[in-house]
């Protein structure tokens, strides 16, 4: 699929509302959501305690974290939401108070978090943010809210990447990007995650995009490429 974006056209979406997503994909995505994080949290469960321990045992603090994150965007507003993930950082990482990007080599990481973070493994507890209807399986990475209005200042468009469409834990930028690419250069995310929100107009498009993009995730987990 060609991922090349073309701002003209998010501006034409815009001016359309989210009336650009096909209804049954509105309908085929969240039973997809519902359904495939049902089984991956039963799938994950047995594994659970021993990221637990090993998070506790390498670093003192709370063996998950939660965050304030955007959500979906609207005309009027951006939703927001806790994000709950596996910690992967010491617990004073932002002690000054201010919203700091990850950087290669960042030494806030601990070092079973740089091994979660590779592996996605940390994502595993946003099932639930799916399951309460805050996130899909696949969109936008959610991003924090004091971070997005430093970013949209310089790029342009960055925030509406998610208009009509709900973040999600895997996607186009997630699976192109890592965690550190995906902020070194987020012209390219932003054209990775307004190109698979137009894919979200046609169901048959939709379809074969969202496989391509599980299946190139199994391969980034299993490859540790995150």
């Amino acid at each position: 699929m060609n991922n090349t974006f073309n701002y003209h056209t998010v501006s034409s979406i815009n001016d359309n509302n989210s009336d650009f997503i096909h209804p049954v994909v509105k309908v085929g995505k969240r039973a997809f959501d519902i359904v495939f994080s049902v089984i991956a949290i039963i799938m994950f469960l047995p594994i659970l305690p021993f990221i637990a321990l090993a998070i506790k045992l390498d670093s003192k603090g709370p063996v998950f974290y939660r965050q304030i994150r955007l959500g979906k965007y609207h005309p009027d507003h951006t939703d927001e939401f806790k994000i709950i993930k596996f910690r992967t950082m010491y617990t004073d990482a932002e002690a000054s108070g201010k919203e700091l990007l990850a950087c290669k080599g960042d030494p806030r990481i601990t070092k079973i978090g740089r091994f979660l973070r590779k592996t996605r493994i940390d994502e595993i507890p946003q099932f639930l943010n799916i399951l309460l209807g805050e996130m899909s399986l696949i969109g936008p990475r959610p991003e924090r809210p004091g971070l997005t209005n430093e970013i949209e200042s310089r790029v342009p468009f960055f925030a509406e990447r998610t208009y009509g469409v709900m973040p999600g834990i895997t996607g186009f930028a997630q699976i192109n990007q890592s965690y550190l690419d995906s902020v070194g250069d987020i012209n390219t995310k932003v054209s990775y995650d307004h190109a698979y929100a137009l894919t979200l107009s046609n169901p048959v498009n939709w379809v074969i995009t969202d496989i391509k993009i599980i299946f190139s995730t199994i391969l980034v987990v299993i490859k540790a490429n995150g």
